[in-house]
């Protein structure tokens, strides 16, 4: 309990030092004037939550489908199969993995080949990311279902695509929709893989073959800076990121309690 105590008051501490630093830099014009450049003042973080909105958009896209068809292979037919082993195995690594391995394998699979930072690196990278995260929920969600249901189905000489698709998928849906607000919360602060993918960018720009400006990047670039004026910026930007995620985890148990 004394540790549990300790845990909770760092937490705390921690939660109320974002609150008082974030609220001050908290202004319309963060969220109207793009970043900053070298020897200026002022500006905000908008291009940068464009390209946040963008990069993650991108991954949760990529991620989505292949997560959903990955945890219905894991509870599906192939349960007991040594590729859902495998799967299982592989997806169970990539949880845990660290990040900054990701972004270094996309950076290798990708922004070598191209020549350039961009935005598709970016996304493939928090796409890996947010993968295991959706399987684990769909494969938990999907077992979740009575037996029952797949029996009846099953009975009436339904073939098992449709089985998946129009009974196991719309009974777990509110759980398989949780897994991916989840997914979209745990990619969207993500700083390592983007400084080997994506990177950064001081302008407006939705070119997605090109460095491309995100939120967590321009955090930790002037949360170094010497200058008060882009500390205040960064501060304020991990309270914007901090409000996104605290949404979408609500969001997320909102929709689970409902249900």
């Amino acid at each position: 309990r004394m540790f549990g105590d300790y845990s909770l008051a760092e937490l705390g501490s921690i939660l109320v030092m974002l609150i008082v630093q974030g609220v001050r830099g908290f202004t319309p014009t963060l969220f109207t004037s793009p970043t900053p450049g070298p020897g200026s003042e002022g500006g905000g973080i908008a291009n940068a939550i464009l390209g946040s909105l963008v990069l993650t958009g991108i991954g949760i896209l990529i991620a989505t489908p292949v997560g959903v068809m990955a945890g219905a292979l894991l509870a599906g037919d192939g349960r007991g199969s040594k590729l859902a082993a495998l799967i299982r195995f592989i997806n169970d690594i990539l949880l845990s993995a660290p990040s900054i391995l990701i972004g270094l394998f996309v950076y290798t699979l990708m922004v070598r080949p191209m020549g350039t930072y961009s935005g598709w690196a970016g996304g493939v990278a928090l796409a890996i990311i947010a993968v295991p995260v959706i399987v684990r929920t769909t494969d938990e969600m999907l077992r979740l279902v009575p037996v029952q249901m797949r029996e009846a189905a099953l009975s009436l000489g339904v073939p098992q695509w449709k089985l998946t698709v129009q009974v196991l998928y719309r009974a777990a849906m509110p759980g398989i929709i949780t897994g991916v607000l989840l997914a979209l919360a745990r990619i969207s602060g993500e700083t390592a893989p983007l400084l080997f993918t994506a990177y950064s960018n001081q302008f407006w720009s939705t070119d997605l073959n090109a460095p491309m400006a995100n939120a967590p990047m321009a955090i930790f670039q002037y949360a170094m800076s010497p200058y008060d004026s882009w500390n205040a910026i960064a501060w304020a930007g991990a309270f914007v990121v901090t409000l996104f995620v605290l949404a979408l985890s609500l969001a997320a148990r909102a929709i689970l309690l409902r249900n």
